[in-house]
């Protein structure tokens, strides 16, 4: 790892996405919610680019994409709970378009880990059920610290072992949630 302007810079964009992701634990709607995650992934994505992080740059796009439809749909007040056969049309193209991002920015094993992390968040943002979402939010977050690792970001590997750590105790309330609505 060489500490140059370029890595640091790029360490610089990755606590602002950090940040941007915070917010959005704190926005009162899901439109400010979608758009601060967008920006958040545009930091995340030029910190990746910096990086030379192809793989993680590509799933970023996906991620992208994914957040665009899901403001387009928000902005036309086309959200349901339902999964619709829309949802599984876009979710499958989804998939397609990852692969071949992953065929194409393919640079070892660990790269894959990326490819991982955002197959994953694709199927448990599609499944519109939080307890699912927070559950699959862990094997997501070690994802993207073995990615992390890969293209040595050290505030990625910082911030996402502290993401995976809001991942299990909001997994954790949600089941204790749920024992307590069971009781009653």
């Amino acid at each position: 790892m060489n500490l140059n302007f370029t890595y640091i810079l790029s360490q610089i964009f990755t606590i602002i996405m950090y940040a941007f992701l915070a917010l959005t634990y704190y926005a009162k709607d899901r439109k400010k919610v979608l758009i601060l995650n967008i920006l958040s992934l545009i930091a995340i994505m030029i910190a990746y680019i910096l990086l030379n992080a192809w793989t993680g740059t590509a799933m970023t796009i996906v991620a992208l994409i994914r957040n665009v439809i899901f403001l387009v749909d928000e902005e036309k007040g086309r959200t349901s709970d339902k999964i619709t056969k829309k949802d599984i049309i876009i979710l499958a193209i989804l998939y397609v378009v990852l692969i071949g991002f992953a065929i194409v920015t393919y640079d070892g094993f660990l790269s894959l880990f990326s490819v991982f992390a955002t197959a994953i968040c694709n199927f448990s943002v599609w499944q519109k059920d939080v307890k699912i979402y927070k559950l699959l939010g862990i094997p997501v977050e070690v994802c993207w610290i073995v990615y992390n690792t890969h293209i040595m970001s050290i505030m990625g590997i910082i911030l996402e072992v502290i993401m995976l750590i809001c991942a299990i105790t909001g997994y954790l309330l949600e089941i204790k949630k749920g024992k307590d609505i069971a009781k009653n």
